[in-house]
Order: structure tokens, then C-alpha cells, then sequence
């Protein structure tokens, strides 16, 4: 079983809709059974909020439900159970590098390093932007969620690409 967590600040727009997508994906491509997906934040603020409303609508378009998912902080334990801990930007990448016991540093990555014909390498934070913002966020999340699948496809589970 390969696990994968998203990581964003408040794990209520970029990271839950990382893991919404990315268990889309996941799902499509009948992987369930090997590769699972959560989400945290690096920080406290929303524990026990669900997602933002305008990333729900916007995952609601792209027939994903996320309204189930509860916000929660990333904690030491998750390098233990995450074979990926995924930043949506550099600042949450070095507050997770700041948690990370040193022999799992190798598992800690900007998400969209998986995605390196992206015109950007992080995941903007939409939550002060309007409508446009949110759906900017889904396009370089599904073009991540891809490049990071078939990452895990080649290297974890041993196929050659997503048919396999």
C-alpha cells in the first residue's frame, strides 16, 4: 500500500481538494486497493472544519465530492504512516521539513514537482482570491495528481504507465 498526504496552511482549499482529486484518480484507474490519500495542514486553525466552500463548489463541478473531508494538522506520526508528504508551496514544505524525523526526509516533496511541464512549481493559496483562483487551483492539482499516479505507478508499484 502506497500512502500519500497532501499538506497545505489550513487544509481547508488546496490540500483537501488534492486529496479529492488525486482519490478521483486514484479510483478511475482501479488502484483503491494500493494507493490511498489524506490531507493536513501545517497549521491549527480550521481542525474539524470541512473544506472551503468555493473549493467544494468547484470540486462539485468536477464531479468530486469533498464535503466529507474534516481539516486536521500534520503531525510527526504522519512520517511514519506516508510514504509522500506533499507541500502545495515552498513555506509549507519547510514547515513540514521542521517536523520531519531525518530518515524521512526522502518522502518530503513540493507536490508539483511531480508535474514538471507545470508553468508553476507551487500551488497558489486561492483562499483570499475570488472564483478564478479556485479553478486555476483544480487545473495545476489534476496535472499534479497525474504526474504524481503515474510517479507511483512506475516507481511503487512496479507497472510501466496507468493501463497497466
Amino acid at each position: 500500500m502506497v500512502n500519500v498526504l497532501f499538506v497545505c496552511l489550513g487544509n481547508i482549499c488546496r490540500s483537501p481538494s488534492a486529496e479529492g482529486v488525486f482519490r478521483a484518480l486514484v479510483e478511475r484507474h482501479g488502484l483503491a486497493c494500493q494507493v490511498t490519500a489524506d490531507s493536513a495542514g501545517t497549521s491549527a486553525w480550521n481542525i474539524g472544519q470541512p473544506p472551503d466552500p468555493r473549493a467544494q463548489a468547484e470540486a462539485l463541478r468536477r464531479g468530486i465530492d469533498l464535503s466529507g473531508l474534516r481539516a486536521r494538522q500534520a503531525g510527526r506520526d504522519d512520517f511514519h504512516r506516508f510514504d509522500y508528504l506533499l507541500a502545495m508551496d515552498h513555506r509549507n514544505l519547510a514547515a513540514l521539513a521542521g517536523l520531519c524525523p531525518q530518515e524521512h526526509e526522502p518522502r518530503l516533496h513540493l507536490f508539483l514537482d511531480f508535474a514538471p511541464d507545470a508553468a508553476q512549481r507551487e500551488v497558489g493559496d486561492p483562499y483570499s482570491l475570488g472564483p478564478e483562483a479556485f479553478r486555476h487551483m483544480f487545473q495545476l492539482i489534476e496535472t499534479g495528481a497525474r504526474g504524481l499516479l503515474r510517479h507511483i505507478v512506475r516507481h511503487d508499484l512496479g507497472c510501466e504507465d496507468l493501463s497497466a
